[in-house]
């Protein structure tokens, strides 16, 4: 196979509904990869992210999701970026590694020389095509998305060495008591198919140590309880921390942003970060007006073309308005998602906030937060439906769906 033949397939892998936890109230109506930031799926960031892969054959979406809850995204993601999308269910939790291992025969249809494998919940610019080039250079058997944070915040991921001339990966500890090094790693890598023999090896591995043990039953009751099953095999652990140091994994470092979607707050702080990234990439997905013909712009705003906005409002930085939403005269808008549905009355007042489906924010009512991001109550969210009346005000707060709202509430969870 020559070089311009080489294919290349995508691996993203995307929970499931026991994994979106943090991710409550927006989970319960749509499963968190599918949750809009900057007007798109979640996903869809990634998946557009891998159209610029060359020789790119197909796309896997990995999760527990039924696959019903994909289907129609699947179906017309494929038809848009003209390139083949698939999700696969998995039966039970084969950890990251595993996951991908237990398909390997799907992902190795195409006979493809790469396997790039990202995570759904990590918002970055994707250096997809750089990060190939640069493995290529290198000759393992896989490169790691790496990046610079800062020393508080580096124990909260991966921490790894890496060799400053060649970038081989020299050590790799998930999430470690003591400080490290402040690169960390970003969840997205690329591999070649010997990825596949090095998950079976730590299966193997696995299921040899069992076998040897004569173990007593109270001895294999416990042993049970601590070691995974041999078919669940995670990246960081079974096959960074012990490829480490011996050339075959290396690290591609990016300068440009990063972060992980954990919580809402999270999502409102990455929605603004591709706002931003459209000024590069998709300058005509961004809002613009001058409160003349249409509402005064500030800063980067998604608006769907089927939301209606009247010409006095003020909306910006960092705000993405959604299909079928109603925003009033004299409303402003600030650091804010605004979903499908949404009414937003005269002169309302929205900031640092996520406004559920079908919501209603009624008039010089306002619903605001400090927008601390890494806080619980940092971002103010209201669920589905959810009616904040006429001149009430939601600072800090998370409102579960189907809530009316007749009095001012502050730093509350209501159920």
């Amino acid at each position: 196979m020559g070089i311009s033949d080489e294919k290349v397939v995508a691996v993203i892998m995307v929970g499931g509904p026991t994994k979106g936890t943090r991710f409550r109230p927006l989970s319960l109506n749509i499963p968190k990869p599918l949750f809009p930031l900057a007007g798109q799926p979640m996903v869809h960031h990634p998946i557009s992210a891998c159209k610029r892969i060359p020789n790119l054959a197909q796309i896997y979406l990995v999760g527990f999701y039924e696959e019903r809850e994909f289907a129609m995204y699947v179906s017309s993601i494929s038809t848009e970026l003209r390139v083949p999308v698939r999700y696969l269910r998995e039966d039970k939790p084969h950890g990251s590694a595993g996951g991908l291992y237990n398909f390997r025969d799907l992902i190795m249809e195409d006979n493809p020389s790469h396997i790039f494998l990202l995570n759904c919940d990590v918002c970055c610019s994707f250096p997809l095509p750089e990060m190939l080039e640069a493995h290529k250079r290198y000759g393992g058997m896989g490169t790691i998305l790496v990046i610079k944070v800062s020393a508080e915040s580096a124990s909260e991921f991966g921490e790894l060495v890496a060799d400053p001339i060649t970038n081989e990966l020299l050590h790799y500890t998930e999430k470690p008591e003591t400080f490290v090094s402040d690169r960390i790693n970003c969840g997205v890598y690329v591999f070649t198919p010997d990825i596949f023999t090095a998950i079976q090896g730590v299966s193997s591995q696995r299921k040899d140590r069992a076998n040897l043990r004569r173990l007593s039953s109270f001895e294999a009751l416990q042993s049970a309880t601590r070691n995974p099953p041999s078919d669940f095999v995670r990246l960081d652990q079974d096959i960074l921390t012990p490829f480490a140091g011996k050339k075959k994994l290396y690290t591609y470092e990016t300068m440009d942003f990063w972060e992980q979607i954990k919580t809402p707050g999270k999502s409102l702080k990455c929605s603004g970060l591709y706002l931003a990234q459209f000024r590069f990439t998709s300058p005509n997905l961004l809002a613009s007006g001058d409160g003349t013909k249409s509402a005064t712009i500030i800063g980067d705003v998604n608006i769907h073309p089927s939301a209606k906005v009247h010409p006095s409002a003020k909306i910006g930085p960092n705000v993405s308005i959604s299909a079928n939403a109603r925003i009033g005269a004299g409303v402003r808008l600030i650091s804010c998602i605004i979903l499908d549905g949404v009414e937003i009355m005269e002169n309302a007042v929205v900031f640092h906030a996520i406004v559920g489906w079908k919501s209603s924010i009624g008039k010089w009512s306002r619903v605001q937060a400090e927008g601390d991001y890494k806080a619980k109550l940092g971002i103010t969210i209201l669920g589905e439906a959810v009616t904040v009346e006429d001149e009430v005000v939601v600072t800090n707060s998370i409102v579960l769906p189907h809530k009316m709202l007749n009095v001012s509430v502050q730093d509350e969870i209501l159920l």
